[in-house]
């Protein structure tokens, strides 16, 4: 099967009413790390970034194509380290706080001065941390779907659909797994999904294109709870984006965040499951576009 990274983001748009004319700019770029590793990402546009989007776990920078189309801004959309079109770590290392030292040297290169970073779950943490740290970097956060306080038991709907089989005779079988763990998802959009985030083999069969040796795999409890301090530490305008049918946040972790963070702000998208980006894309922008201009103000 012919993959043509780009050619489809005509579907994209057509899918949700985005007005199309005519290919956009966006191309991809990888940024060497210091251990010779290499960091790939989108780059969507011809003038300084505006935003970076973080994608969640298991998925890649092609997760956010329809918000990048219905946004309209130059912005870089990363490949997570062991995602996408990025080098794996040798570790199999991919905690927020690693996954941040990474995308610091990628947005040095990319996009030294952001208006605003937006992460979704493994992204959303990643973000966190990259905002505590480098917070040059983050002069505005959307954390999508996650707080620290997300586990294993709230992630059980993920770990379970990652945690499959390693290889799927065709991609039809491949498709119908992956339609099968998101039921508020089109088939149409989950198809070009797959694509992106699977690799055919020379006998015919597929298997992911992300590195499936991760933390709960090595027998290590899921806990993101360290991360709250950080949380703590943000000092730029924050905004929490969660999914109405997603139980990856719980009411507590609201409140937890509202405590360490007094200031920040809460929505909740209807119809949208964990992956807000995929389900309700145009809101999710329409969402981003606000938090960005409000905070400007």
């Amino acid at each position: 099967m012919t993959y043509d990274e780009f050619g489809m983001l005509q579907d994209n748009a057509t899918e949700v009413g985005v007005p199309w004319n005519g290919p956009p700019s966006v191309r991809r770029e990888a940024v060497a790390l210091p251990d010779g590793r290499r960091i790939s990402s989108l780059v969507w546009g011809e003038g300084a970034p505006e935003i970076v989007l973080v994608h969640g776990g298991a998925q890649n920078a092609h997760t956010w194509d329809t918000v990048a189309l219905a946004l309209d801004r130059p912005l870089v959309a990363v490949d997570l380290p062991g995602h996408g079109h990025s080098d794996w770590r040798p570790d199999h290392d991919y905690s927020p706080a690693t996954n941040a030292a990474d995308v610091v040297v990628a947005l040095g290169r990319l996009a030294p001065a952001p208006q605003l970073v937006v992460g979704m779950s493994l992204g959303g943490l990643t973000a966190i941390s990259l905002a505590a740290h480098h917070p040059d970097l983050v002069p505005r956060l959307v954390v999508v779907d996650v707080t620290p306080g997300t586990d294993h038991a709230k992630a059980e709907p993920i770990v379970a659909f990652v945690s499959g089989p390693e290889r799927f005779e065709s991609f039809d079988e491949i498709l119908q797994r992956t339609v099968q763990f998101n039921p508020t998802r089109t088939e149409s959009s989950l198809r070009r999904g797959v694509l992106h985030n699977a690799r055919e083999n020379p006998d015919g069969s597929w298997t992911w294109r992300y590195d499936r040796m991760r933390d709960w795999k090595r027998g290590e409890e899921l806990s993101f709870a360290p991360l709250w301090d950080d949380v703590e530490r943000v000092a730029a305008p924050m905004l929490l984006v969660r999914g109405a049918l997603s139980g990856v946040v719980a009411d507590e972790d609201v409140a937890e965040l509202r405590r360490r963070q007094p200031d920040a702000d809460v929505v909740v998208v209807e119809g949208a499951g964990h992956s807000v980006q995929g389900d309700r894309p145009l809101e999710l922008a329409r969402i981003i576009d606000e938090f960005l201009q409000r905070s400007r103000r």
